[in-house]
């Protein structure tokens, strides 16, 4: 595997991950409605992505109508991502767990404001990629240009509200970045 820079990701790498990605264990879930991992996690559910909340002192309880696990290796069934919402200091113990499932996610991902270089390494030996200091939610809207659609990064604002299709929620694709995408939906 190429040694990446965590400092400055290439858009086909994160574009290549999420389109990949059907399943997200995301650690360090909290089903409190106004922290940033609710909100993470709502917004993949949304868009057709399976999340899986991992939190122990909230295992065993129902959010959104996906059941919190206390650990990793408490989880059923394979898991492509490994989205961290726990401190810098606490990121090794998540890795190491991550390392020790069967199959190994493809992804280690580490939220905004978080990084350990020591753990990425030790995924990336492993074969598994790496981000740091990111977000998917946001990544994943830059993207598609959903952001965009609210006026954000467009270099226009409008007061006129975005259309919204049947179900609540409009999707785009991450499509391939080759610029053969534009004007076109895609199913994510």
């Amino acid at each position: 595997m190429i040694k990446l820079n965590h400092d400055s990701y290439p858009d086909n790498y994160i574009r290549g991950i999420l389109n990949t990605v059907k399943t997200i264990a995301m650690v360090g879930f909290s089903p409190n409605t106004s922290r940033p991992s609710y909100f993470v996690f709502k917004y993949f559910l949304e868009r057709g992505t399976r999340v899986i909340p991992v939190n122990p002192g909230h295992a065993g309880k129902e959010v959104l109508g996906q059941k919190v696990y206390a650990h990793l290796a408490d989880i059923p069934e394979p898991i492509d991502m490994v989205d961290i919402f726990r401190a810098p200091e606490h990121v090794m113990p998540v890795v190491e767990e991550a390392l020790a499932l069967k199959p190994l996610p493809m992804v280690i991902w580490m939220q905004l404001g978080i990084r350990n270089n020591e753990a990425a390494a030790l995924a990336e030996a492993a074969g598994i990629k790496v981000v740091m200091n990111r977000c998917p939610k946001i990544e994943y809207g830059r993207l598609s240009s959903e952001i965009s659609w609210i006026g954000v990064n467009s270099r226009t604002l409008s007061s006129k509200r975005a259309q919204i299709l049947p179900g609540g929620v409009q999707r785009m694709g991450l499509g391939s970045g080759n610029g053969n995408d534009k004007g076109k939906e895609g199913d994510g």
